[in-house]
């Protein structure tokens, strides 16, 4: 039987090469593991020590460079040395660049009774120059969109911008339109067939502000101030005698 821990082979140039004991081996390399780790071990601890003591004085000064920067990216700092106080010239000016603006929206504001529709809130300002002479709630458009099976489509919003009174009217009777059908499924009847006139629908009094759009009383007056007409404004019975006794024809009405 051959020696395990004397034996060679002859490699290709015919020369011995030692061979590692099979028992050895194993014992050989897990030794050359354990010293390979405690080197790692040792290098760590030694290169990791002055770090970590630099990492752990600069930390608080870190925190607060730290904090700095989010400070400085969020708020910039004011440099209040670098703004001077007013002289009385930049004052002067601008009063006078006040008293213009001022001029400027005096004569934009009618004298006379005027309407502001706020659709966002859905209130209405009565007002003449700038006294208040009336507030009151409203309804405006609801937004929805009605189609109908011939393509066509209808947005029921309430227009907005300056508009002005054309026409007054007692005891309005309501043309109904094509889409008041199409809403209730019905077929869509002649232009003038008497079907599409109702009375007693638009309350005592109907403001015509063009583009078929009215101010005009509601049968259902618990959704004032709601966004739930076709367009129109609706008001309360009591608010509607207010602005109609007020608004003339040609007055103002500002819709936003």
């Amino acid at each position: 039987m051959p020696d395990l821990e004397n034996s060679i082979d002859q490699n290709g140039n015919g020369q011995p090469e030692n061979k590692v004991s099979a028992i050895d081996a194993p014992v050989q390399e897990w030794s050359g593991r354990r010293k390979s780790r405690w080197r790692a071990l040792a290098v760590g601890f030694v290169c990791g020590l002055p770090v970590a003591f630099i990492v752990l004085c600069g930390a608080g000064a870190m925190r607060e460079s730290l904090h700095g920067a989010l400070a400085g990216a969020s708020l910039p700092a004011i440099n209040l040395a670098s703004h001077k106080t007013p002289t009385k010239r930049d004052v002067s000016r601008l009063e006078k660049q006040l008293r213009i603006l001022k001029d400027q929206f005096a004569r934009q504001t009618p004298n006379t009774p005027y309407l502001i529709v706020d659709t966002s809130q859905n209130r209405i300002y009565l007002k003449s120059g700038e006294k208040l002479l009336h507030e009151a709630v409203c309804s405006s458009g609801s937004y929805v969109l009605l189609k109908a099976s011939n393509n066509q489509q209808w947005m029921f919003s309430t227009p907005r911008g300056v508009f002005r009174v054309l026409g007054k009217h007692n005891a309005p009777v309501w043309r109904r339109p094509d889409w008041a059908f199409v809403e209730e499924g019905l077929p869509i009847p002649a232009p003038y067939a008497k079907e599409r006139y109702e009375a007693g629908v638009l309350g005592e009094h109907g403001i015509d502000f063009g583009n078929g759009y009215l101010i005009h009383g509601t049968l259902y007056q618990r959704q004032l101030g709601l966004p739930v007409t076709h367009g129109c404004i609706r008001l309360g019975d009591e608010d509607l005698r207010i602005v109609y006794r007020n608004l003339q024809v040609g007055s103002e009405i500002f819709i936003y």
